[in-house]
């Protein structure tokens, strides 16, 4: 996104170079990326990271106010009411496209938030391994907030574990050994002390968890749950009734509680409003179907991972829809062609990170990750047989 930066950036590219890094990030955790890591990543100016952490901060004012929460509890599905809901969620991920607007100038759009994780540890070891391959401009760093690596790992820890012993923490998750994300789990793994585990391997002994750490069973006293509920419901049948034992009374912590996913989602969008936050309506509180249809996009409430999604939408296509109080409507944005390649131009997409530790008033930003697409969306199965393309972070001017 800086000119001369970027064009410094390329014009020392080479193919060599890039392999090497993507050897090294590999070595770490071998046969754990299966995602593609981008050639590049992206380098974002002091006034663009500003608009992006102040529509950031008036999403936390919202989620901070004291109605959130009555505002939000119809997010939650009925069948997933979780006990030992805590006061706020430890975790926020914002993501926003880098847009051009009517005036052809660049500025950021909110696609979706989350109040659920993301790859937090991975984008550590993304940072470190690049620093060993490619240069750095000087006063650029990944981080936010006034953190660098080891100020970001001691809080990202210090939330994660809590007040208990490593020992006493897991990451939560289905399958994690087959999920495309596993590397964060690893990284996590390392960085942090506790261990993945698997829902199937939960041990419930009335209000209490169990897992078996190196063949000695484990009392589990926080959870850092990965777990995404949606996910849960297309297992098979015996994996969804193990899941059964979260609705349970639990004598357990969890970071964060599987509501907030909920609660701070595509959910909360109609409650924004905000130059940087594209205008969405609950379909079922939209009057009059806008006549410029073909600007606005068709999401399901409940879905992840861009399924459901209707880009081109037609009256026929909100017609069809049977329970429109579980739609939004939401105003295009005009992704903007920013990030020069050898070939054409890549889109990208920001996602902020932000921690909120235990008795804080407020949630702070952290760090970061970045999508590259050259597709139609962003997202894997529209970017096949493209470079510099995919998964990568961005360098903040300070």
């Amino acid at each position: 996104m800086i000119p001369a930066i970027r064009k410094a950036f390329n014009a020392a590219f080479t193919q060599e170079t890039y392999q090497a890094f993507l050897k090294d990030l590999e070595s770490a955790f071998p046969g754990q990326i299966e995602f593609r890591v981008a050639e590049t990543p992206v380098f974002v100016p002091k006034d663009f990271t500003q608009k992006m952490i102040a529509a950031c901060e008036h999403i936390v004012d919202v989620i901070t106010d004291p109605k959130f929460k009555e505002q939000t509890d119809r997010a939650i599905p009925q069948q997933w009411q979780v006990p030992g809901e805590n006061a706020h969620t430890q975790f926020i991920a914002f993501d926003f496209g880098i847009c051009i607007n009517e005036d052809g100038e660049y500025e950021p759009q909110l696609i979706e938030m989350q109040g659920f994780p993301t790859l937090f540890a991975w984008e550590v070891l993304l940072d470190q391994v690049f620093r060993r391959h490619f240069p750095v401009p000087e006063n650029f760093s990944c981080y936010l907030g006034g953190h660098n690596e080891a100020s970001y790992l001691q809080l990202l820890k210090e939330i994660i574990v809590g007040e208990h012993e490593p020992a006493e923490v897991i990451l939560l998750e289905i399958y994690p050994k087959k999920q495309k994300t596993r590397i964060d789990f690893y990284c996590t793994e390392a960085y942090t002390g506790i261990r993945m585990v698997c829902l199937t391997e939960l041990i419930a002994e009335g209000d209490r968890l169990y897992y078996m750490r190196d063949g000695v069973k484990t009392r589990i006293k926080r959870i850092y749950n990965r777990i995404i509920f949606d996910d849960l419901e297309q297992q098979p049948a015996e994996v969804q009734e193990q899941g059964k034992i979260l609705l349970q009374p639990l004598d357990v912590e969890w970071a964060p509680h599987p509501a907030w996913f909920y609660r701070i989602s595509k959910f909360t969008l109609p409650f924004l409003h905000h130059p940087y936050v594209p205008a969405t309506y609950f379909l079922n509180e939209v009057k009059q179907i806008p006549s410029d249809l073909e600007n606005y996009v068709l999401k399901p409430l409940f879905s992840f991972a861009g399924q459901g999604v209707v880009i081109d939408v037609t009256s026929a296509d909100i017609e069809k829809v049977k329970d429109p109080e579980n739609w939004i409507l939401q105003r295009k944005v005009k992704y903007a062609d920013i990030i020069e390649t050898p070939d054409v131009p890549a889109k990208a997409e920001i996602r902020i990170f932000y921690f909120w530790k235990d008795g804080e008033a407020r949630p702070v930003p952290t760090n970061n990750l970045g999508r590259l697409s050259k597709g139609k969306m962003i997202g894997v199965r529209y970017n096949k047989d493209k470079e510099w393309v995919g998964g990568t972070f961005c360098y903040f001017e300070k």
